[in-house]
């Protein structure tokens, strides 16, 4: 059976809090019993988690980041799928507000993708599931608990998908360099997706495409991009304060 190594406070919070079910083994640097921990002690109690004390040099070994004294060992965080996603979109109550990401493929951008989604309110992340990362421990760390409360998907065809969210009345806002329409001058009230391209790359041609509309995010020194979890992050804000009017 394959493993996941989840580590940090707030990752491994969220772990107990959201999937306790996936926790195979609980680690906590021996003698550290304070009020930060006090939470996770009642959390692996309450779902008959048994918690094993060791040193710090076992965590470092068995962590690969710093783990603040607390490591889980836990089965794989699973993506879902376009039904999944779909059959989420069908039970909202309210207008679809989802960040598309095109090929993101460094697992710290897509840490903080997620944990912006989450902060931003953010029903649904997409992506494609082919040349770009999934849900991995160092995704779950950068995230800090979002990746346990953020609905990641991972769909076949993107393009494909990003149709049949039009065919629902969402709009697709993607974002590039060469746009003429500011993200500041632009609707992003209702039903809409914001449509992120990869590092370095920006969208592919056929993602591109498919969009609604191409907005940009004004530069006014000498750097000519920012990383993609940045401009995730001001996008989304922005349409959270204009739906919030």
């Amino acid at each position: 059976m394959s493993e996941e190594i989840i580590f940090g406070i707030h990752a491994v919070n969220n772990l107990l809090e959201r999937s306790p079910e996936r926790v195979r083994e609980l680690y906590i640097l021996k003698g550290r019993d304070d009020e930060r921990f006090q939470a996770l002690f009642k959390l692996a109690k309450q779902n008959g988690i048994s918690i094993q004390s060791a040193k710090k040099g076992f965590l470092d070994e068995i962590a690969d980041g710093t783990h603040q004294g607390v490591v889980a060992k836990s089965t794989p965080a699973k993506s879902r799928n376009e039904s999944q996603l779909f059959e989420q979109l069908d039970e909202l109550s309210g207008s679809p507000f989802l960040l598309i990401l095109d090929s993101v493929t460094d697992p710290h951008n897509l840490g903080a993708c997620l944990r912006s989604a989450d902060a931003a309110g953010v029903h649904a992340v997409i992506a494609p599931k082919d040349r770009a990362v999934g849900l991995t421990s160092t995704v779950s760390k950068v995230a800090c608990g979002a990746a346990e409360t953020v609905p990641f998907y991972q769909v076949t065809n993107l393009a494909r998908t990003m149709k049949e969210l039009q065919d629902r009345g969402v709009w697709l806002y993607g974002t590039a360099g060469e746009a003429s329409e500011s993200v500041f001058q632009t609707k992003l009230t209702g039903p809409i997706a914001i449509v992120m391209g990869a590092e370095g790359k920006g969208l592919r041609r056929l993602t591109r495409e498919s969009c609604d509309h191409l907005i940009n995010i004004p530069m006014a020194g000498n750097v000519s991009s920012l990383n993609v979890s940045v401009a995730s992050g001001i996008c989304l804000f922005e349409a959270v304060r204009q739906r919030s009017l």
